[in-house]
């Protein structure tokens, strides 16, 4: 009978590999992982589809519970042909240097309305608004991993300086929080394998031997015999032993 695999999604921009690799070595039971779009990921743990999710928040806390993980820096991605392309790349922008720059804001935004001037259209993707960064039509406000992961060579970004951050939260649903889900809570916080926060280790099965030779009470009386000071003494040699050596 084959053992149910573990459903674990993730959103774009998220890499789970290295939880991913530490699971594999602690466990049995297989880690599927699943990709998930932003706007389906909470739908997704809602209804069962998934497990748990790498996501990033909000989300409804009712239902679901979430630990965030770590929080992104955001940065503005724009033409490599734009004023803001010029500045160092240790130099940030401020809200300031966007207050009249033409502004994209994807549907699938989890940052809030950006500074600037809002473009009508709102493209229902990250993906697509890095699309319309390229032809022009805008600048774009994201978290740097998904500047990273929609990479172009057109396209560069610069750090948004007093921007938002954007956590990246675990989050499953609360009434099923199995053994499996605290095992993989362990995994993302770092918990050793003998962490005393996670799951206890089941107790032993196999039966305890005595020690040969073991005694059967404090004072060395019983089966033993002897004490230990008068195991000490029958080993030392006597001085008939000592003078005899060597002689035929």
């Amino acid at each position: 009978m084959t053992t149910p695999s573990f459903r674990l999604g993730y959103v774009p921009g998220v890499t789970p590999a290295k939880w991913a690799g530490i699971w594999r070595e602690r466990h049995r039971t297989e880690l599927e992982l699943v990709p998930l779009a932003v706007g389906d990921a909470e739908s997704a743990v809602r209804e069962g589809d998934v497990a748990a999710a790498l996501l990033r928040p909000p989300v409804d806390r009712e239902v679901l519970s979430a630990i965030v993980l770590y929080e992104e820096a955001c940065v503005v991605v724009t033409p490599i042909d734009h004023v803001i392309a010029a500045l160092e790349r240790d130099e940030p922008v401020t809200s300031e240097d966007l207050a009249d720059e033409a502004m994209l804001h994807p549907g699938d935004d989890v940052l809030g309305s950006p500074p600037g001037q809002l473009v009508e259209y709102r493209p229902p993707t990250t993906a697509e608004a890095i699309t319309l960064v390229a032809a022009g039509t805008g600048l774009l406000i994201v978290p740097q991993s998904l500047a990273r992961l929609h990479h172009r060579r057109d396209l560069t970004y610069r750090f948004l300086d007093g921007g938002p951050t954007a956590p990246v939260a675990l989050c499953w649903p609360t009434d099923r929080t199995t053994d499996e889900v605290e095992d993989l809570i362990g995994v993302v916080r770092g918990r050793t394998v003998n962490s005393s926060r996670g799951r206890p280790t089941p107790p032993s099965t196999k039966p305890v031997r005595p020690q040969q030779g073991a005694r059967s009470s404090p004072g060395g009386r019983g089966s033993g015999g002897r004490s230990s000071s008068a195991g000490r003494r029958s080993t030392r040699r006597g001085p008939n032993q000592r003078g005899n050596r060597g002689r035929r």
